[in-house]
């Protein structure tokens, strides 16, 4: 089951016309957070992260098995790389017609390159550039979730994306997905606004608030901003279940870190700490682009139309005697 990319055809068409004529530059990311006298700012001196930002690229989340402890490829393995890459992904090539099979390729946004520091994940800690191991309490969590969608007894048990509450890429926290990766962030001294293309979601930022709420716990958590020198730190907890983020629980605790590389880079970072769920905090970096490309409506139709469908398919296999078997 996928999610239908509503955004305007004919933008869409502009968009991919756009991507196949100018080549995607993103810049290296550094962790060291340095920044130019030449970026934006406010009127009272902070950095100005306004705007929209494009963070597609296909370098991998996780580094790839077979590079095993490599973390960085030379030039000519990197175009290596995205040429195999853009191959296997190519949804024009796949042959399987066993199901309704997926979208052609013409709806996909991913870009076509990797990084240009060359990482082989966006992983960047633990340094083997994979996500830590699950504790068995998070196996014994997805179990039961399984087992839950499975039996499909209402709408409550199936995933959020597939109910049009959260969606892939939007997390929190963000992590570059097939299409619509796209932030939109609008800044006030009292409040960060991250609205994602994916979704429409959109999370307020309380800035130097003096602590997390408890209740009404949020699909997205509670987020609280401050600024250290010129990065903006996020600190989110308190969520009230799982996000779109794969094998995430109301535990997870998410730092999140913004600063500006160059008047058209944003540099993003996030932490995250689960005990509940991995065997040791991770953390991810990449860098975005600015995009005067602006925010498209992102219907969801599954959730608008098709969970009736879901469910009284679910039904009728009940009364086949055939649940369970899926």
């Amino acid at each position: 089951m996928t999610i239908q990319n509503t955004r305007l055809k004919t933008a869409g068409l502009l968009l991919l016309l756009s991507v196949l004529a100018v080549p995607l530059l993103v810049p290296t990311v550094t962790r060291a957070q340095s920044t130019s006298d030449e970026i934006p700012r406010l009127a009272n001196g902070r950095p100005d992260i306004q705007g929209t930002w494009d963070f597609r690229t296909i370098t991998p989340f996780q580094r790839p098995e077979d590079l095993a402890d490599k973390e960085v490829l030379t030039e000519a393995e990197a175009i290596a790389f995205e040429d195999a890459e853009n191959e296997r992904r190519d949804r024009d090539n796949f042959t399987d017609t066993s199901t309704t099979g997926d979208y052609n390729q013409f709806w996909y946004d991913r870009g076509t390159e990797i990084l240009d520091d060359g990482r082989t994940s966006l992983i960047v800690d633990p340094a083997h550039g994979r996500i830590p191991t699950l504790t068995d309490a998070a196996r014994n969590r997805n179990q039961l979730r399984r087992e839950a969608a499975q039996e499909a007894a209402g709408v409550e048990v199936r995933p959020l994306s597939e109910r049009c509450i959260m969606g892939f890429n939007s997390g929190p926290p963000m992590i570059p997905s097939a299409y619509n990766n796209n932030v939109q962030l609008v800044q006030t001294d009292d409040f960060v606004l991250i609205h994602n293309e994916m979704v429409h979601n959109i999370r307020p930022v309380k800035m130097n608030a003096s602590g997390h709420l408890e209740v009404p716990r949020k699909w997205e958590g509670d987020s609280i901003g401050h600024w250290e020198g010129d990065t903006l730190i996020i600190e989110t907890r308190n969520f009230a279940r799982e996000t779109a983020f794969g094998n995430s629980s109301a535990n997870m605790h998410l730092m999140e870190k913004f600063w500006m590389i160059d008047a058209d880079t944003l540099g993003y970072e996030f932490t995250i700490s689960d005990p509940t769920t991995w065997e040791a905090p991770w953390t991810v970096m990449f860098p975005m682009r600015r995009t005067a490309d602006p925010i498209y409506e992102y219907a969801c139709h599954e959730g608008n139309y098709s969970m009736a469908g879901i469910l009284g398919g679910w039904r009728r296999l009940e009364a086949l005697g055939q649940t369970g078997q899926q």
